[in-house]
């Protein structure tokens, strides 16, 4: 029985999201790190970002998409603390995700 509760327990962890409120960060700094276009980019980035133990931050917002069409479109921005942007962006690069640089 003991090594069922175990097994359980470690399934809730790894089942665990890094996603926080804003809140949770206070008075830090958040850098953004990457805009998610479409549901599934940002579906596989929370699960990396996750898997990686890293807190981040996620809002939708627009933006401004199509050459001869413009329009509005939404999409999701996921920010991290400055204090470990460089390891996210190594993440995401690894993992064939450009993330957002100024500039």
């Amino acid at each position: 029985m003991r090594t069922r509760k175990s097994a359980s327990a470690a399934d809730n962890r790894s089942n665990r999201t890094m996603r926080q409120e804003p809140d949770f960060f206070g008075e830090q700094e958040l850098s953004l790190l990457y805009m998610a276009r479409r549901l599934p980019d940002a579906l596989k980035l929370e699960r990396i970002l996750t898997e990686a133990g890293i807190d981040y931050l996620v809002e939708t917002g627009t933006y401004t998409g199509g050459l001869l069409m413009r329009r509005e479109l939404m999409g999701a921005y996921f920010y991290v603390s400055d204090s470990v942007i460089e390891e996210s962006r190594t993440l995401l690069v690894s993992n064939r995700y450009k993330p957002y640089r100024l500039g």
